[in-house]
């Protein structure tokens, strides 16, 4: 066995036993999942996340362990701003708070298989085609831009063509039973409304992927660093919207730093030909950046909205 398949190894046994933990023990029963529980399995995983750097580190050197915490903190910057996304989904289709633990469950099931195919199709691309890194570049730079300045975004499953084939093919119940995808209406499978959101879910996944793996690419192109950075944020993305759900309007200023992190690594996409930039530096900037959107954000901003709350 070779060093690079005993890491894919130990990252699988470390992510096999904490997904049986966290999701298959302690989600099993649909419930409301407390700011103390949240904040306890926020807690773990971020923890898990550093422990695995420092392992990184000592298996591959300094170099790989800063790719891999450069391209932790790009994932959980862009999933916080998904969290946005997942409060308007849920509202959509009034989907309790004891339901959207099962949701986000299969969602993080579903994100996990896709952002694998992603990351296996943007590497293979860059390293037949490399013309295709200014194309990322471009990519994310529009994407940064548009974050900026396109307003706030519009949740439209009724345009969703995912939903609209399930709709034609499937009858959807007009509530929600238990929390089960599937029933049995008079002799007929019927989806209820909580397998229409995780449809939602999965497909706006697939849009958060086309953002956030492009953005790790142009941080590393190693399969090991881009695939278990994006794990770890995924896999505590679901603790860490029940810790963020009901305090996101503080954070006013998040999205305009995301949106100036994807710009950057876009540029640096671009650049990788002529200049490329250090890693250090790309960690430095992007933990400013952080920073000050999130120091912006609970002294401007909230200092704003109480004003024009006493109008």
């Amino acid at each position: 066995m070779t060093v690079q398949s005993g890491m894919w190894l130990g990252f699988a046994a470390i992510i096999l036993v904490m997904f049986v933990v966290d999701l298959g023990i302690f989600s099993r029963r649909s419930h409301e999942i407390k700011f103390r529980e949240a904040l306890t399995w926020t807690l773990v995983w971020v923890s898990l996340a550093l422990i695995f750097n420092v392992w990184i580190y000592r298996e591959m050197g300094q170099v790989k362990a800063m790719e891999f915490f450069t391209g932790y903190l790009i994932e959980q910057s862009l999933s916080v701003d998904n969290l946005f996304v997942f409060i308007m989904i849920f509202a959509y289709f009034h989907i309790s708070k004891a339901h959207q633990p099962k949701i986000l469950k299969w969602g993080i099931l579903g994100a996990l298989a896709m952002r694998g195919l992603f990351i296996i199709t943007g590497i293979e691309l860059i390293e037949r085609f490399h013309w295709m890194i200014y194309v990322f570049g471009g990519i994310l730079i529009f994407t940064g831009g548009k974050m900026a300045f396109g307003g706030d975004e519009q949740i439209e499953p009724e345009k969703n063509l995912l939903v609209r084939l399930v709709r034609k093919f499937v009858p959807i119940t007009k509530r929600v039973r238990d929390d089960r995808f599937f029933i049995n209406k008079g002799g007929i499978l019927a989806a209820t409304p909580l397998f229409l959101t995780l449809v939602v879910v999965e497909s706006s996944d697939v849009i958060f992927a086309a953002d956030s793996i492009p953005a790790v690419l142009a941080v590393t192109h190693d399969p090991f660093i881009v695939y278990t950075s994006n794990v770890f944020a995924i896999m505590g993305l679901r603790s860490l919207y029940y810790l963020l759900a009901n305090v996101m309007e503080m954070f006013v200023y998040l999205k305009l730093g995301v949106s100036f992190i994807l710009a950057y690594v876009g540029v640096k996409m671009l650049l990788a030909d002529l200049y490329p930039i250090p890693i250090v530096f790309s960690l430095g900037t992007i933990i400013g950046v952080l920073v000050i959107s999130v120091l912006a954000s609970i002294t401007i901003g909230n200092r704003r909205q109480r004003a024009a709350k006493g109008r």
